[in-house]
């Protein structure tokens, strides 16, 4: 056991460690990613149901269904994923990329977010080594890569997610990890607050809504995590960001104009950036350590 404590204080033993650890988890984001919309799906379908009184015209699904409940399967032939074909990455490369039973094909980007789990998670080891800081920065970055993809898919930030992250960030700021905890309570309300009054202007304005009340949540979430100083550059990146991509992706007739975009990537992938660099990223952009 000592020596296994000696190792993780070597910052390559404890970078390839902790990069394992986000591969496994990156496995279960997958799982997080895809299960937890048709959860809330069938969440808000059964109080419907219950609401109405009546079961007839609302679908409810009456098997257990959650984040550990039923086995992952195939969603072509229904086969029942083993332990050996659900190893991160490595089964999907010996698998090819397809069901072992009815070889449909399985998409590339399970071992992808698998990987990026796991680089990332090795990376804010190397950066912070073993610390409260490596602690706090890798339940920040699980959740974010979770957030990303549910919104890039489904246009939601689930509260379920983005609630516990403000109170886990004010906890770890408890500590003063990542700034002190007044300057990460009056994060949060900044983050919350500046969505919000860009929210109600715009539909004031417009009579549209511009953006869903997750990102409010996300924003304060990361004021809560990295103060409100923060929030400036935070809001800065995850806009710029999201005006070239969007550009980019009408010019390349993959959206059109009046097609909305998730703002809630641009802003987790913004809370990324602040958790390596926010400090030095905020200095130069404009004068504030």
């Amino acid at each position: 056991m000592d020596n296994f404590v000696t190792l993780l204080y070597d910052p390559i033993w404890l970078c390839y460690f902790i990069g394992l650890i986000g591969l496994t988890v990156g496995s279960f984001l997958n799982v997080v990613i895809h299960r937890l919309p048709i959860m809330l799906e069938n969440d808000f379908k059964s109080e419907c149901a219950a609401y109405f009184e009546t079961r007839t015209s609302i679908q409810v699904t009456k098997t257990k269904y959650n984040l550990c409940t039923p086995r992952s399967a195939c969603p072509k032939c229904g086969h029942t994923i083993s332990a050996l074909e659900n190893i991160p990455v490595i089964s999907w490369i010996a698998l090819r990329g397809k069901c072992r039973k009815c070889k449909a094909k399985i998409s590339i980007r399970y071992p992808i977010i698998e990987l990026i789990t796991a680089f990332l998670s090795a990376g804010l080891a190397l950066h912070f080594g073993y610390s409260y800081a490596l602690a706090g920065g890798l339940i920040l970055v699980w959740f974010l890569i979770a957030l990303i993809m549910i919104d890039a898919d489904t246009y939601l930030l689930p509260d379920s997610m983005t609630l516990p992250l403000i109170w886990v960030g004010l906890i770890f700021n408890s500590f003063n990890t990542f700034t002190t905890l007044d300057n990460a309570v009056y994060g949060a309300i900044a983050g919350y607050i500046s969505l919000w009054s860009v929210y109600w202007v715009f539909k004031l304005a417009t009579s549209k809504e511009g953006m869903g009340y997750g990102d409010f949540k996300l924003l304060a979430a990361l004021g809560a995590w990295f103060g409100w100083s923060m929030i400036p550059m935070i809001i800065l990146l995850s806009s710029f960001a999201g005006a070239v991509i969007g550009i980019v992706m009408v010019l390349g007739k993959k959206r059109g104009w009046n097609k909305p975009m998730p703002f809630g990537p641009y802003l987790g992938v913004a809370g990324l950036l602040a958790l390596i660099w926010g400090k030095d990223l905020s200095l130069a952009l404009y004068g504030i350590s």
